[in-house]
């Protein structure tokens, strides 16, 4: 999702750059902007969710030692989802800042 994102960023920068704009292309954007906005809200709840997780684990480490392995790895997926969702979370809103600019160029 990362590089598809990056790639969409790109491509709607050279075409900014070329200043070759038009409204399908601005409509494309907008539907674009949706779906992107729809994958940053799942991730969202997926980070929520280890996050909940990861404490839940956690205190139950206290009750048993043993608890602290899972409360490791989800620790680790937790690290890796929120550096995911930063990614997207920036990309999108870099988004609305490129379609800000396809604006001023109609």
């Amino acid at each position: 999702m990362k590089k598809y994102l990056y790639d969409y960023i790109n491509k709607i920068d050279e075409i900014i750059n070329n200043k070759k704009v038009n409204k399908d292309i601005i409509d494309n954007h907008l539907i674009k902007i949706g779906f992107f906005q729809h994958e940053r809200l799942i991730h969202l709840l997926v980070t929520l969710s280890y996050a909940f997780l990861f404490l839940i684990f956690f205190a139950l480490g206290y009750l048993h030692y043993l608890f602290f392995i899972p409360t490791a790895l989800i620790l680790i997926l937790l690290i890796c989802y929120i550096i995911h969702y930063f990614h997207l979370e920036n990309g999108v809103q870099y988004l609305y800042k490129q379609y800000d600019k396809l604006k001023e160029l109609t």
